[in-house]
Order: C-alpha cells, then structure tokens, then sequence
C-alpha cells in the first residue's frame, strides 16, 4: 500500500467532491472547515490532480509551509505537477549585507519555472515570502538568455553579455550569479537552475552542455539547454515590480490557511520596511517600501478577480461557499503501548481503516515486533512513507497515524539546501589549502615556510616542485611524488611555529621522542587486547521485547550510524569475551542513548550496570537523562557524588549490595572502597581521557573480565582509528540524527534590542539561555545589564574562579530550572547539556577559535526545539581575515554534525592529545598535527614488527603492496602545466590528491574527473599518472627507491640482507627475470643495498613493461564512467 492509493479514498468523497466543483466557478471563495494535520494535503493533491491549473499555497510561516510542501510533493509524486517552494529574499530591506543568493536563486528558479511550465506548478510558501515584489513577466523574459546545443557563440560574446548580467568571473563557479572560463569550456550559474551550467566550445560552436555539482565540481547530468537568468531582484531596482499574485495571473487558484491572517502580516512587514528604510544610510536612489512591498490592501484587492480556498477555520469573505470536513487531530498515547492497542482494536472493530505512516522502515518493523512480543492481535496497515501529521476522518472512517506522534519523536521538514553546501565545500577548502606563507612539516627536515610551486629543469626536461624555506634562508625542493612526506603545520592557533634549519638534529631529537612516548602507550594498549582475548566473561540473552520497545521509543530516527554502533555493541555483549568498546561522535550524535541501550539490556539479564563520569554536573545530568528514558521501564537507577552525603548516601550502598539498584551513575567514587556490587555486568565510562591515573588502574584489572563500553565526544582523527583498530573495538558515529533542527546561527554587533527581544522570546516558550562573556573582571556588569533588560529573568552568574561546590551549585541550579539565564564564561562548553536552555549569546565571539565556538554552539540545540546562536561581534569589515573567516565559517555551518568538518582540525589536535594523554599536546604543537599522525602510524608499525611478531606476520602476508612507500626519482616531464591548470591551490591540491592514491579504481576516477572539469589530458599530465602505477609496482616487487634518469631504470631493494624478503615469492621473481634477461640486466651491492639495474630504458612505457614482469601484475583494465543521465 502507497499514499497514493491511500489518496484514492478521498477519489468519490462528497466533501472534496463540492470543493472541486465549487473552484470550476471563475472568482469562487471556499471556506474548507474542519481539516486537521496532513488532511489539508489530501485535499490540496486531489483538486490539483482532478483540476490542474497554477495553485498558489499560503501557510502562516516558513515551517508549516515547508511541512505542507513536503506532504503536498510526497501525495502528488512524479505526476504532471511541480511542487515549488517560493522563500523569502532573506534580505533585511535596504541592507545590502542581508542577501541570501540561495533564496533569490530559489525565488528566480520558481518565476522562471512558473513562465515555462504553465499551469503546471504548485508554489507553497508563507507571507513573509510574497511581501516583496517581484519584476513582471515581459522584464522576465527580455532578460533570459538561451544557449543551446549547435548554436554558434563566441567566448567573447558570452563573456560581454555575463557581465552586462552582473555576473562575477572567478576561478571556480560555487554559487548563482557566478562564471569561469578555461580554455574551451564555460561554467555558468544561472539564478534560475539548481545547478550550475558546463558549456563545451568546440571552436564557436556549442559542443555539449552538462550540469554539475559545484561542491565537487564533477558533472552530474547532460543537458540540451542552458537557460541563463540574472538576478531579478537586483537587475531591475530601477524598473517596475509587481506584487506576487499579479505575477501568477488570474487562472492561478489561492490556497490561505486563513485570509485575514495574511493581510496583518503583510501589513506588518511594509511596517518593517518603512522602519529600515528611515535609518537607511548612504544617498543612493532606492524604492521607497510601497514599491517593494505589497500591502496589506493591495493583496486583498488582488485576490477579488481569483478563486480561493480558505482551510484554517477563519473566514475572510462573507459570500462563500462553506464544506465541514470535521475531523479529528490524532490522539496522544505518551508511549503507552497498552492505550495503542486498545485504542487500534476499538478502531478496527468500529469499521475503520487505519493506516501508520513511517518514512523509516525500521520503525514500521519496530512497531510491529513489539505487538508480537506482547501477543497483541491489532488490524492496521503500515505505509513506508512520510507525513507530518496524523489525522482522523469520522467521515469516510478513516485513521491515518504517523509514528512520530506515536513514539513522540521529532520530524523534520525537507527543503533543497544545495546552494549552502556549495558554499560549505568552498569553507572547507579554504581552510585545507596551502598559501604561501603556510608553515609546512617534512617528514625528513622539520617545519619550514612553504613558498610556492617551482618549474625545475630535470636533466633538460622540465617538472614542477614544491619550494620550502628553512632558517637561515635555506630552500628545499619537494617534487610532487614526495607530497605526502610533507603536510600543512596545525597546531595551537595564532602560534606560529618555531621553524628548523636545514641538517640540523634538533629535528630528529624532537621526532625521536615523539616515538619513544607513542610507543609506550601503543604498548599498553596492544597487550591489554591480546589479555582481553585469552579471559571469559559473561554472554548475555538475546533481545527481548522491552529492549525493542525501548528503542522504538528513541525521540529522533536513528542515524545509520547509531544502528551499526547499537548493533555492535549488542553483539559484543552477547559474545563471552568481555567487551571492550569505543564509541566516538561529535556532541548531540547521540552516544548517550547507545550507553542507554547496553545499561538496559545487561540490567534485563539481571547483571548491574556502573557509569563512570568525570564530575557531579555530568553525573546528576546522565542521572537525569537515564531516569527519564527508562521511567516506563522496571529498571532502578541511582547516582552517587558529592552532593549526596549522609545517611542517603548509606542507602544507596545498601541497595546496591542487595541487588536493588540495577544501573548506577557517579564519578570516580564509584571505583572506591566503599562500593560493593552484588554482580556487576557492565561498565560504561564517558570521557575516559579526563580520569587520573589511579583511576585508570583500578579501571585495568576490571577490564579484563567485565564487558566495558567507553564513550567520547573528542573525534579520533581517522590514521588514529586506523592504528588503534587492531587494539580496540571501535564505533565511529559521523552523522547527525536527521532530525534535529539546525542551531540558527548569527553574527551580530553587541546590540541590546537584540538581546533583550532574544531573552524574552525564550523565556516566552519556557526555556533557558546562555550568555557567554569570558572576562571574570565584569561578568557581573553583564548579568546586571541582562537583569536591566529584562527584568523578570533570574539570573545566575558561573566562572573558573569560583570554587568547586559553588559553581557546581550554580550549574546544578541552572540544570534544575532556578535560574533563567545562566551568564558564564568558556567553562559550560565542557559538556553540561540541558534540553530546556535554546538560546546562547558569545559575547566577543571573533576572539575564539572555531573548535571553541563549535563546542559552545553544541550546548543548545538538543530538544526537538528550535535553537538560536548569536555570534556577537564588531562589524565585520573591521575584522582581521582570520576571524571573518571563523565567524562566516560557523554562520554556514549551522547543521549539527558539520562542525566534524570545520572543527576537525583543531579538535584533531586536542583528540590526540587527549587519547593518548596530555603530554602529547605538547609534541604535537612542536611539530604539527598531521605529522604526529604520521609518527604515530610509523611508531605502531615499529612496535608490531618488535613486540607483537605474530599480529605483524599476519598483516604483512595480507598486504598485495610488499613496501609501505617507495621513493621515485625520474627526469622525464610530469606535470600539470599552467595552460591546463591555472590555479596555483588547485594544482597543488590536485598533487596532493594523486600522491595519496591508494588503488587503480581512484586513479581513473581521478583521470575522469580531470577530463570532466578541464578537458582532455596533456602529454605530461597523462605521463604523471602513468607514473603512479609505476610506484605501486615497484612496492609489491620490494623497492624501496625506483630511478629512472638517462636511459637507465635502478630499483634499490627496501630489506636488509638476511630478511625473509630474500628467501620469498617476490624475490624469486626478480632472479627469474634476472636470468631470463641477462643482456643489460645487473644486480651489485652499493652502501649497504642490494640494487637491481636495466638499460637501455628510454621512456616511461619500457619502465611499466619491465616492471609488470618483475611484479607479476597485468595492465589495468581501462574502467569506463558511467553514462551521464540526460535531462
């Protein structure tokens, strides 16, 4: 069963029936009372289906809307209509900051779609949105510019019309209004096309036309026209402007959720306008509000000549026609499965087709298996789909329910967000290119100045290398197949790095006992593995009905992520080696609910649960969250801390010695003396890196015979997780659950209306706020100002000069709903969370690194309430680049979970460090992040060679590739050249690329995509990738260093005489060549290797066939691309 069969029932309903027929009439006003939830779009997808026509739908904001769109699209499907939304500008009027060129571009896109396909098109939006005028059709369509496949143009033409448009030339297109050209080929990004355009010139001829993703710059679809649309909005300021219903025409059919509604709303927006456009600054000629917006009156007047269906109960017009639907909201059943099933038998035996809608499978299977497990007999159909609300129609017996209302879980609407990723891909590119100027780290030489791409000649053959500055004005040059020994210096921001002379040792010094420390605690960790192996524990039942009811249960849908990890963690439990699991995700990714899950299902069995945290706040708040989320359950969870003393505090021990507490939470108390547990099942530790060590120890002998489960918020860097795979289970979680909101991010100067308006409105719901100054010295200036502003506020004031007890009081106090607004300094970002607090204020926000506003950021956001975040800060034009980029980095980033990306680097830094203890900041700062990941994966190969012979055998035998890396050196010409590649970044961002290339698929992928983006490959870029697949030959033959210089081919053998190498397969191939070859084929001894050298070699197709026999692979298979789909 589908929604669209579901849809039928309304096929030969009498009330949709008078609705239609009333529209039939030119000029009809409809009153469609009694409609509840998602029937509205019932109703809206059977009159568009049976009528057809333009229809415009007005709903009271930009989430309604967005729920309706969603609904109105999933009803419909891939029918003959097109389901539009039309956003607001997002521009605050007469401030030219305020664009938002993804909602002009989406705007342009649905005028532009509207002029196309008409009486095809659905358009759903909200007052706000069709406020502002737009330019009328004819000015539309002079200003639309086809280009078609065959057509003749030249580069010149397009250039001069692009910039007649207004639009931007730039390297490469990432959002609308935007062109590049290089060589033959254009991108152009039109307002009014979701994706930018590829145009291929073939001479002045019109060769192919392609869309593509601009976040990876790839193409995605062919085309057969490019449709180029400027900025309607600002193109015509100077020209007239119609209001939005004008611009549909009289044909088109109005949907309002109520008329009048609309009006005051329009009304108050002209209201706004008039206020900005008194404070506007600056001389230059504008339109004055009436001309930019419509008022209230005027939309009135629009909406006589047009038919219109009111549907919120409301009636705006008193000669109408009136249907009563008289349906029902669905009914609440706070996650009572008893009432759910009572309540579906009733319906069932009343006659009623129910149906339950869920857009994830799994909750269907979900809902099912708990009706099993219990033995309830009930009647209702599932429907793998998504609606926003549940609704009952007594009249056609009807019952449509959606599982988040039943599992009371948040659900969120869909709207296409392309564009802000394509400014997101360009954030993250900035922040991981080189400049010169960067400080770079050479694996070899230490920390130099990076200063550009060099051409160098080669034995009169030209290449391109990277140029280093060393102390002392030294240079050195990196040629592009050495890229991964060298990489960007991260540490501490605003530091700079001390830079190292050249065949100097304090180098190896620093690199040396960088080692001697990781390997001491890679040690620990692989012999606590191979003990963990040899000792047996306890196997847990499989799942029982409760379990599955309890997950059912989870507010949001599971990530993919969270299923995997909840998987694993079941599975280790049910094995009889005691587990021993890391779980790692950002904050808000949903860990807590994972520890929930395990504690649950060890308790079920009988066996008592330990949570060990840092401190008291984090313990009264897991506290809270367990007691919370199990309260329906027969499970008892307790805490014990510092806050509980005295004769309570004997209780507990009391209990949990009898056996009658199954999970308890608390801090390092909780490992004491004076803990006796009746049968302790599972440990579940948060945020191990903060205990000492005496903790840890005691930690080391329960380890080894009682199942552990560890969770942390600090993202392991990925060569981390690598390294520490083969000693410890680990779950990595990178995606955000689907359906929080998106904190609403800010940036703004210290303002108190905001303020002030910000507070109260938080307030106003019942919630908390945040507002953090990090001065000690006039915190309370602040919370006096916040009193001021708003006087019934309760205000409490926390910092890290406070002591222990007090500020744990404040923040206790906060936690429990004594104060409204909680002003402190960075002291909250390490881990309180409170769902009820959805607003924080930063204070100075440009003096914070981005992993530090990141972390603040993710205090509030963490209820299925919408969440505010404002950045406060001067203006940004006064701001250093540096911080600009932050605060517009975090302004884009507001989705939960992309802080993985942007905050990645610095967090990677504190990640290590805190992994593998402090100390290790230290290093880390002396010689950049990703080359301590490089030390650190050597130093674990090292050990595992040394000390764990066997683990190191079995890896080695796996491996295809014999040598880990082996050096080239070539004088033939490899290179991108400039006439192909422009772009100094993206040259060396491309190297980069190439030289980390694992396997033969990446490498044609890669080829594919250089075609794709600059055309065909010259010679020597096509040589350059030749070369790679030489390199990985020479790896499984056992060079470690491959020369190809004057004629000559010189593989130098990576092991030491007497290695097993000598004595195995690869080897016995090279003597088989050897002797098969023995004209110009020659192997001596030079400085301690054993060297293998071939002449006459002139060219880099005689050095493949050479080495595919001494390495026994074939020539690859050429992959082709997929076909491009056609649209």
């Amino acid at each position: 069963m589908n929604l669209q069969e579901l849809l039928a029932f309304y096929d030969h309903d009498a009330r949709t029936g008078r609705v239609v027929e009333a529209l039939t009439q030119p000029k009809a006003k409809v009153e469609a009372r009694g409609l509840v939830g998602s029937a509205r779009a019932f109703l809206a997808a059977q009159a568009v289906q049976r009528q057809g026509g333009d229809h415009l739908f007005l709903l009271e904001d930009k989430e309604r809307a967005a729920y309706f769109m969603n609904d109105l699209e999933t009803l419909l499907g891939e029918g003959n209509h097109q389901v539009l939304f039309y956003p607001r500008s997002a521009r605050i009027p007469y401030q030219e900051e305020g664009a938002d060129n993804a909602n002009i571009a989406m705007r342009a896109e649905v005028m532009s779609k509207l002029e196309a396909l008409r009486g095809k098109v659905c358009v759903v939006s909200f007052p706000e949105a069709v406020a502002e005028q737009v330019t009328t059709r004819k000015q539309l369509s002079s200003n639309t510019y086809t280009i078609q496949r065959g057509d003749r143009i030249s580069q010149d033409f397009i250039d001069e019309l692009l910039i007649d448009y207004g639009f931007e030339k730039v390297e490469y297109v990432y959002e609308p209004g935007e062109y590049a050209i290089r060589g033959g080929i254009i991108d152009i990004f039109s307002y009014a096309f979701d994706h930018p355009y590829r145009i291929e010139l073939f001479g002045d001829e019109v060769d192919g036309i392609r869309k593509f993703d601009p976040a990876d710059q790839l193409s995605v679809g062919k085309m057969d026209r490019a449709v180029i649309v400027p900025d309607v909005q600002d193109q015509l300021v100077k020209e007239a402007r119609e209001p939005f219903l004008d611009f549909l025409g009289e044909q088109c059919c109005v949907w309002a959720w109520d008329v009048r509604g609309v009006v005051d709303q329009l009304d108050k927006e002209v209201e706004k306008a008039e206020g900005f456009y008194e404070k506007r600054t600056g001389q230059t000629a504008v339109l004055r509000p009436g001309q930019m917006f419509t008022t209230g009156l005027r939309f009135e007047r629009g909406l006589e000549a047009l038919r219109v269906v009111e549907m919120g109960g409301n009636a705006g017009f008193t000669d109408r026609i009136t249907v009563d639907f008289a349906q029902k909201d669905q009914p609440g059943f706070n996650k009572n499965f008893d009432l759910l099933a009572q309540h579906l038998k009733h319906r069932h035996e009343d006659g009623f087709a129910t149906f339950v809608v869920a857009g994830q499978g799994t909750q269907l299977e979900r809902l099912h298996d708990i009706f099993e497990d219990r033995g309830d007999q009930v009647k209702y159909q599932p429907i793998p789909s998504e609606l926003s609300e549940g609704f009952v129609d007594e009249g056609l017996k009807l019952a449509v329910y959606t599982d988040h209302q039943i599992f009371e879980r948040y659900h969120r609407f869909r709207l296409k967000d392309g564009f802000k990723k394509n400014k997101q891909a360009l954030t993250i590119k900035e922040l991981m290119s080189l400049e010169p100027g960067d400080y770079v780290v050479h694996i070899d030489h230490g920390i130099g100045e990076f200063s550009g791409l060099q051409k160098v000649d080669v034995g009169g053959k030209e290449q391109e290398a990277i140029r280093l500055k060393y102390k002392g004005g030294d240079i050195l040059y990196v040629s592009v197949h050495s890229l991964h020994r060298i990489s960007k210096y991260t540490g501490k921001e605003g530091m700079p790095p001390k830079v190292h002379k050249l065949g100097s040792s304090s180098w190896a010094t620093t690199k040396s006992k960088t080692k001697k420390r990781v390997k001491e605690i890679a040690y620990d960790l692989l012999q606590l593995y191979a003990k963990r192996r040899a000792s047996r524990g306890f196997a847990y039942t499989p799942d029982t009905y409760l379990q599955t009811e309890l997950e059912a249960s989870f507010m949001y849908q599971d990530t993919p992520d969270q299923l995997t990890a909840t998987e694993a963690v079941k599975e280790d439990m049910e094995k009889e080696v005691p587990m021993d699991r890391l779980i790692c995700g950002d904050v808000g990714f949903g860990k807590t609910e994972i520890a929930i899950r395990a504690a649950f299902k060890a308790a079920t069995d009988g066996k008592q649960v330990a949570m060990l945290v840092p401190t008291t706040i984090l313990s009264m708040q897991h506290f809270r969250s367990f007691s919370r989320r199990l309260k329906e359950f027969p499970v008892k969870v307790d805490y014990v801390n510092r806050f509980k003393t005295g004769k309570k505090m004997t209780d507990t021990l009391k209990a949990l010695e009898a056996g009658e507490v199954d999970i308890l939470i608390g801090t390092h108390a909780i490992v004491g003396k004076r803990i006796k547990w009746k049968d302790l099942g599972l440990l579940i530790i948060d945020e191990e890196q903060k205990f000492g060590v005496g903790v840890k120890d005691k930690l080391k002998t329960l380890r080894a015979t009682v199942d552990t489960l560890t969770l942390t918020a600090t993202p392991i860097p990925r060569t981390l997780q690598f390294s520490l795979m083969g000693a410890r289970d680990l779950s990595i979680m990178a995606t955000p659950p689907p359906n929080r909101y998106p904190v609403e991010t800010e940036v703004g100067s210290f303002n108190e209306e905001l303020i002030r308006d910000a507070i109260s409105y938080e307030l106003s719901r019942g919630g908390q706020a945040y507002f953090v100054h990090n001065r000690v010295a006039n915190i309370r200036d602040v919370a006096g100002m916040i009193n001021r502003l708003v006087p019934d506020a309760r205000v409490g004031i926390g910092h890290g000069q406070m002591d222990g007890e007090q500020l744990e009081r404040v923040m206790s106090d906060f936690i429990d709903g004594s104060y409204d607004v909680l002003v402190a300094t960075t002291i909250i970002e390490s881990g309180i969370d409170i769902s009820n607090a959805n607003t924080i204020f930063i204070n100075e926000a440009h003096t914070f690194g981005l992993s530090d506003l990141h972390q603040l950021r993710g205090r509030v956001g963490r209820s299925n309430k919408r969440a505010f975040c404002f950045l406060l800060a001067p203006p940004l034009h006064a701001l250093p680049t540096e911080s600009r980029k932050r605060l517009q980095a975090m302004e884009q980033f507001s989705e939960l979970g992309s802080g993985m990306n942007i905050a990645m680097r610095d967090l990677d830094i504190r990640g290590a460090g805190n992994l593998l203890g402090g100390e290790q900041s230290g290093f880390i700062s002396d010689i950049g992040f990703e080359m301590y990941q490089k030390i650190l994966s050597e130093a674990i190969r090292e050990l595992k060679d040394e000390e764990f012979a066997e683990l190191a055998k079995e890896e080695a035998d796996a491996r295809e590739r014999y040598v880990e890396e082996t050096v080239l050196e070539t004088d033939l010409a490899l290179m991108l050249p400039d006439h192909y590649i422009s772009d100094i970044a993206e040259r060396i961002a491309l190297y980069r690329e190439l030289d980390e290339m694992e396997d033969e698929e990446g490498l044609q992928a890669y080829e594919s995509r250089l075609v794709d983006r600059f055309g065909p490959l010259p010679l020597e870029a096509a040589d350059l990738l030749e070369t790679i697949r030489l390199r990985w030959m020479a790896q499984v033959v056992g060079f470690g260093k491959l020369v190809l210089k004057g004629g000559k081919l010189i593989g130098v053998f990576h092991d030491e005489e007497g290695s097993d190498y000598f004595k195995g397969v690869r080897f016995q191939r090279v003597l088989d060549y050897l002797q098969s070859n023995l004209k110009g084929v020659q192997m001596y001894q030079r400085n301690g290797a054993l060297r293998l050298r071939v002449e006459p070699v002139d060219n880099l197709e005689a050095a493949m066939v050479i080495l595919r026999r001494l390495s026994g692979t074939s020539a690859p298979q050429k992959v082709h691309p997929p076909e491009m789909p056609e649209s």
